[in-house]
């Protein structure tokens, strides 16, 4: 499997994937749960309305962005605002260069994972003491130095399983990518991640059962090396996590 292209090919697509979607929503989910957290007005309608999108189906989520959002006619609606700037109808998904592809599947995943991971931000800012708070501010600290030397400190196991989930699940993309790139049963040659290469490999025309179970087998290992190597750079586990 190693020796095959287009294995390697699905991993270096699941690299540039991760590299786009996992610190963006980290950073996106962990600004999200800052705000909602000092909000005093409405903060249980505000939480809600961030987290509905989890609740959403991946495949319906996928449908909408394709046939309604980032369609390449006129009538779509991120053409038609476009178009209000006099800008002609792009072909978001009939186009390998530029890959305007990306901004479709990353779009897609970012505003149906954000509310999750906002939401485990959230539980991990609520069990910060207080009396930290109070004590920066008897000291002048404010603003930047507060969420760095207090606020992000105190989230540190937080945030090592966010990265941790966010990686498996950029690991795991496959319905956005199926549902948004595939057409009456093909799929381009291009931006096939790991499970979408896999899923044609095992239970395509060929059915190769041996080798996509190796692959998934390889991909089970590097989620394992990498949750590994994250928790010993994290340092989770420690005393006082």
């Amino acid at each position: 499997m190693l020796g095959d292209p287009a294995f390697r090919s699905s991993l270096l697509t699941f690299l540039a994937f991760a590299v786009f979607i996992v610190p963006t929503t980290f950073v996106l989910s962990l600004a999200a749960a800052l705000l909602v957290a000092r909000t005093r007005f409405m903060q249980a309608f505000f939480r809600s309305v961030f987290f509905l999108p989890t609740a959403c189906s991946y495949v319906v989520a996928a449908l909408i962005w394709k046939m309604s959002i980032f369609s390449g006619i006129r009538s779509g609606l991120a053409n038609a605002v476009l178009g209000w700037f006099g800008v002609d109808s792009i072909p978001w998904l009939s186009l390998a260069d530029p890959p305007w592809y990306w901004l479709v599947i990353v779009t897609a995943r970012l505003w149906l994972q954000v509310g999750f991971y906002m939401i485990l931000f959230l539980a991990g800012i609520q069990r910060i003491s207080p009396t930290l708070y109070e004590a920066a501010a008897i000291d002048g600290a404010e603003g930047w130095k507060v969420f760095r030397h207090i606020t992000l400190p105190q989230l540190r196991a937080t945030s090592t399983a966010v990265l941790l989930l966010l990686l498996i699940n950029a690991f795991q993309a496959f319905d956005e990518f199926y549902n948004i790139l595939a057409s009456f049963g093909t799929y381009p040659p291009y931006a096939r991640p790991p499970l979408v290469y896999l899923y044609y490999t095992a239970l395509g025309s060929g059915q190769d059962f041996g080798h996509g179970s190796a692959g998934a087998v390889i991909l089970t290992l590097i989620i394992a090396v990498i949750a590994v190597v994250q928790g010993r750079v994290l340092r989770l586990g420690e005393r006082g996590d």
